[in-house]
């Protein structure tokens, strides 16, 4: 089963919200999936958050959005300047997402895993979670030194290349990073590696996500009405 089998609705683009803390968790969380979703073919509307992007952060995290949503039918970037590291007192990050539920009727929301350890990341989740009840939500991760990576149940399968052009745009896009000593080709490529492991596919890399709620319904055709 692929990621967009039964998701979406018929004659309009898949309608995609990212959601990301800080510059460069969105693209480590779910940029592979994306560049597959758009190169498959797949008509997507892409809707990018970023919460904490403030001055060259900023300027980065909008070069490397342009990036990986081009090709995309539509795409709409939104940066916020939030304080990095203080999200769970600022309540005003919560008036954003209040906002975006009036502006987008997402058929998947990407955002981060609830039990990350890091609180900027738990806040987004949380809000997330608060404000998107009835749609798809999958939680991606963003390896770290607290070492709170799980059980992921949810897998997207990528090939080489495209998990190389997610690496690529990292490494390109986000230079104020390059002196941290995890933000390396190999910490994405071996996470990617044993998440394929994990999948179970033919193809050596995979992301993988939280699927904490899922809707199982029959595809009904216009003849086909529930009892």
């Amino acid at each position: 089963m692929t990621l967009t089998s039964g998701v979406g609705t018929p004659g309009r683009p898949m309608q995609l919200l990212l959601v990301g803390a800080h510059a460069d968790d969105i693209e480590i969380g779910c940029g592979g999936s994306l560049l597959w979703w758009i190169r498959s073919g797949e008509p997507v509307d892409v809707t990018w958050v970023v919460l904490a992007a403030a001055g060259a952060r900023e300027a980065e995290a909008r070069s490397s959005a342009e990036f990986f949503v081009r090709g995309a039918a539509r795409s709409r970037i939104l940066t916020h300047r939030f304080r990095d590291g203080y999200f769970p007192y600022d309540a005003s990050i919560k008036d954003v997402f209040e906002q975006l539920k009036t502006e987008v009727e997402p058929d998947v929301v990407f955002t981060h895993y609830r039990d990350d350890r890091h609180q900027d990341h738990r806040v987004v989740s949380d809000l997330t979670w608060n404000t998107f009840r009835s749609h798809l939500i999958l939680e991606y991760e963003i390896p770290k030194y607290d070492g709170d990576l799980g059980a992921p149940n949810v897998f997207v399968p990528l090939p080489a290349d495209i998990c190389d052009a997610k690496v690529d745009g990292l490494l390109a896009y986000f230079p104020s990073q390059a002196r941290k000593r995890w933000f390396t080709r190999d910490t994405f490529l071996g996470l990617a590696r044993l998440r394929g492991i994990e999948a179970g596919e033919s193809t050596a890399y995979a992301e993988a996500f939280y699927g904490r709620k899922l809707a199982l319904a029959p595809a009904l055709t216009p003849s086909a009405k529930p009892v």
